[in-house]
């Protein structure tokens, strides 16, 4: 069967995520067959270099080897088993690895199976600290404006990207909502440090105001990447940390898009040298392999929670295939090649090429800013440069780009009109120069469209 046998039984019977299904009497679905290393290969022998990394979790390449061998030696020992009452060794095992490598006094995992479960996981458990705790007044969150942190009703909350939200907001819970640190807003000439800083005053008033009422703050660390992959400077987090010692209130940090070495560290919020009360993982966890995600919090939390049944305090949150063994078997593997790798450091020669192969863009009439933090590089389109006025949205120019580029045998999915690199680890320097020449011809493509 070809390319066009399986999209005709796809679009008979399947609904796709995050995609205005009538697209698709004018654009193809793409089936694909088999992936190997950074490629994806379609059912007519087409290849296609992953940009995304597959939705920004595949870290070591399709079909990689060392993890292909740790999931078929767990598959025969254990597929799946309860993990109420129940344990298993890898689970244990990588709850050890990821206290150990964690910030310090990250010390108790509770899994779950999805990034956006993460995130529920986090708000409840911080919501119900405080009720432990005899604070039954704090209920309310505070997030960043242009925050994303995933579609199940409590994360969508929490959000604020308004094409996510907006159809939703009579079922949400209201944040609290300060402006975002996002460089892109800086001043002419004005370091993203000193834009970062100053823009803290926001978040400070806030704490100041509403702390009595407040569980937690909730940020995307470095890099708010579902807004357009907007960035801001390290010094945010670290202000942040201290001002929520100080008004006593909890800081859940969202690595799940940039956990793992995505933003040049193995966790952005070492780049603060902090620790958050919750940090969610997610995506690179299992190298791209399998739906898990993982909450850490101290044991200041945990202890509030550790009572006496009949007291009513225990954590009841819990999901079918909590801490599954294939899944945890995977992450093992993956956590395996940071080690023996060295991809930390392997990473900071790739960003660099990343960094040479697309400067020429920063000075395209057409691109207000090309930026980047570690292993993720954004390029954003707009109508007039000066003024860094945007392309109307419902131009669509970005997926003009998209388009482009899979004729060139690449897969760049852009955020609106932000086109960006967010490649698995094992790309090659060649491989990162053929992307920026892709992205290159899709943007002047792009961009001369009536």
């Amino acid at each position: 069967m070809n390319n066009h046998d399986w999209m005709r039984r796809d679009l008979a019977v399947l609904w796709h995520p995050c995609t205005q299904m009538k697209d698709h009497e004018q654009f193809p679905v793409i089936p694909i067959r088999r992936g190997e290393g950074v490629w994806l290969e379609d059912f007519d022998g087409n290849r296609y270099l992953d940009a995304i990394s597959s939705w920004w979790v595949n870290l070591f390449g399709h079909a990689n080897a060392r993890i292909n061998a740790a999931l078929k030696a767990q598959v025969d020992q254990l597929e799946h088993v309860i993990l109420a009452g129940f344990s298993h060794e890898p689970v244990v095992r990588l709850s050890e690895r990821l206290v150990a490598m964690t910030p310090p006094g990250l010390s108790h995992c509770f899994y779950a199976d999805s990034g956006s479960a993460a995130i529920e996981v986090a708000l409840k458990m911080s919501f119900h600290y405080w009720r432990n705790a005899g604070q039954r007044n704090k209920t309310r969150f505070i997030n960043l404006s242009n925050s994303y942190h995933g579609e199940t009703l409590g994360a969508l909350a929490v959000g604020d990207v308004s094409l996510f939200k907006d159809t939703y907001q009579p079922l949400l819970l209201t944040p609290i909502t300060v402006p975002s640190p996002d460089c892109y807003q800086r001043e002419p000439g004005e370091s993203c440090a000193d834009y970062s800083t100053r823009m803290f005053v926001h978040m400070e008033a806030t704490l100041e105001r509403y702390a009595g009422e407040v569980c937690a703050v909730i940020v995307e660390p470095l890099v708010q990447c579902a807004g357009g992959m907007r960035m801001y400077d390290p010094v945010y987090l670290k202000l942040l940390r201290a001002a929520c010692d100080r008004h006593g209130v909890h800081l859940i940090a969202d690595e799940i898009a940039v956990g793992f070495g995505r933003t040049g560290t193995l966790f952005a919020c070492e780049q603060a040298d902090i620790t958050p009360d919750f940090m969610c993982l997610s995506k690179g966890l299992t190298g791209g392999y399998l739906p898990l995600s993982a909450v850490l919090t101290h044991d200041r939390v945990y202890q509030a929670f550790y009572d006496d049944y009949e007291r009513l305090t225990a954590f009841l949150h819990s999901h079918s295939y909590t801490g599954n063994p294939l899944a945890c078997a995977v992450a093992l593997a993956t956590l395996d090649i940071f080690v023996a790798d060295e991809v930390i450091e392997r990473n900071r020669a790739l960003a660099t090429e990343m960094a040479a192969a697309t400067a020429h863009l920063a000075d395209h009439p057409h691109v207000a800013e090309v930026r980047q933090s570690g292993m993720i590089l954004a390029v954003e389109m707009v109508k007039e440069k000066a003024s860094r006025t945007p392309y109307p949205w419902q131009e669509r120019r970005g997926l003009t780009v998209y388009r482009h580029a899979l004729e060139r045998g690449a897969l760049l999915r852009p955020l609106g009109n932000v086109s960006y690199l967010m490649p698995p680890y094992v790309i090659t320097p060649e491989q990162i120069g053929f992307l920026a020449q892709v992205m290159t011809e899709g943007i002047e493509k792009a961009v001369a469209e009536e």
